[in-house]
């Protein structure tokens, strides 16, 4: 399935374009992902989606295979694996950057290919988690790139070193959170009519043993 998503951020193209490809620190903007490695062209790590009472994890690399800073254009290859189960994720992802009222526009183009439990879910509703994840993502992008980089006060005084705090876990992609209410009616009944079905299939069963 192809899905395209656009969204603005307040900076200029040539700092957007640097941003975007520092995975590192957009990471924490991406919702469910945990990158564990990238050597400048090679992402790998995990995202986490949850599906009802169910969390899938799929572990996987994804690629840069174009960065046109010229034309300010990126290509990613995404694929992962379900680490307990036989399901894919497979994602061709095209992003472009132009200039607009001081700020740059992003478009996202992402042909997109899941097999599993999530895929039960068909291309509606994907497209509308889709949406609101990369609402997400930009809001936060947003927030850091108005973040100073550079310091300009001096270092504040030492402290006492405090006990290591633990590291929150990343919180998976709920699709039904995500997706609304309305989204979340129309799968449940999608799940009950199966539910239904299947306890049919094995009462037809059991009464022809």
């Amino acid at each position: 399935m192809e899905l395209h998503h656009e969204f603005t951020v307040p900076v200029p193209v040539d700092d957007a374009w640097r941003a975007l490809l520092d995975v590192e620190r957009i990471a924490p903007c991406m919702p469910g992902a945990t990158v564990d490695d990238y050597d400048g062209k090679t992402v790998t790590g995990s995202v986490k989606v949850k599906v009802g009472p169910i969390t899938v994890t799929y572990r996987g690399t994804a690629v840069f295979e174009e960065q046109d800073e010229s034309a300010h254009r990126m290509v990613l290859i995404a694929s992962g694996k379900e680490t307990r189960g036989q399901g894919t994720a497979r994602a061709t992802v095209t992003g472009t950057l132009g200039e607009r009222d001081g700020g740059t526009a992003v478009s996202v183009r992402t042909d997109l290919t899941v097999t599993g439990r999530p895929a039960q879910f068909g291309r509606g509703v994907l497209a509308e988690v889709g949406d609101k994840l990369v609402g997400q993502f930009a809001e936060c992008l947003a927030r850091r790139l108005e973040e100073p980089t550079d310091r300009t006060e001096p270092p504040e005084p030492a402290e006492p070193l405090q006990p290591a705090q633990p590291v929150q876990p990343v919180q998976p992609i709920d699709l039904l959170r995500t997706a609304g209410p309305p989204v979340a009616k129309r799968v449940a009944i999608v799940a009950a009519t199966a539910v239904l079905a299947l306890v049919f299939v094995r009462i037809r069963r059991h009464r022809h043993a």
